[in-house]
């Protein structure tokens, strides 16, 4: 389901962090890794992402991405990467609260790993009825009407920058003028 939704919205970060939680539980370390920098890069140097607008009431913030990277970067005992993650952690955590990141980072000093952030059970995404409603097709153009030219013997097609431009293509015949 994740890689489709992906597949439809390539730039959905909350979808590569949760795609990336359940590739750490299937144990496929290396994906979850990616999953993990792919949600990180579409934050857009954001410290966070707000999806209530779109019906998911959850809050995706830097620091968790980072912090989930850092998990899975402990699972492949890549122990420095890790710690280099959760010092960038630091910086994009909200107001200086770093207790979770203080003791994540003696964790990996330790050699001990790390659990990832997920998104809390039972939330789900949910578009409002009133969004949802609105997906009917809507004809924004209106109906094609038919223009003809001004211009007497005009059988060019396409538009006005791409004229051809004629030699006394533009004077009306005699038969016009009268």
């Amino acid at each position: 389901a994740f890689n489709k939704t992906l597949a439809k919205d390539n730039s959905l970060a909350i979808g590569f962090f949760q795609r990336g939680f359940v590739h750490m539980q299937l144990e496929m370390y290396e994906e979850a890794l990616s999953d993990y920098h792919m949600a990180f890069s579409h934050l857009r140097k954001n410290p966070l992402i707000d999806y209530k607008q779109l019906g998911l009431r959850y809050i995706l913030y830097a620091w968790e991405v980072l912090y989930s990277t850092a998990a899975a970067q402990c699972q492949l005992q890549r122990w420095q990467e890790a710690k280099a993650t959760l010092d960038k952690a630091v910086v994009w955590r909200p107001e200086g609260r770093t207790a979770i990141l203080d003791m994540a980072l003696e964790r990996v000093q330790d050699g001990l790993s790390l659990e990832p952030m997920q998104v809390p059970l039972g939330e789900l995404f949910r578009p409002r009825k009133k969004e949802v409603e609105q997906l009917d097709s809507k004809d924004f153009l209106g109906k094609p009407k038919v223009i003809s030219s001004i211009i007497p013997n005009d059988e060019y097609i396409g538009f006005e920058p791409l004229r051809p431009q004629k030699q006394g293509f533009y004077e009306p015949s005699a038969d016009a003028l009268r």
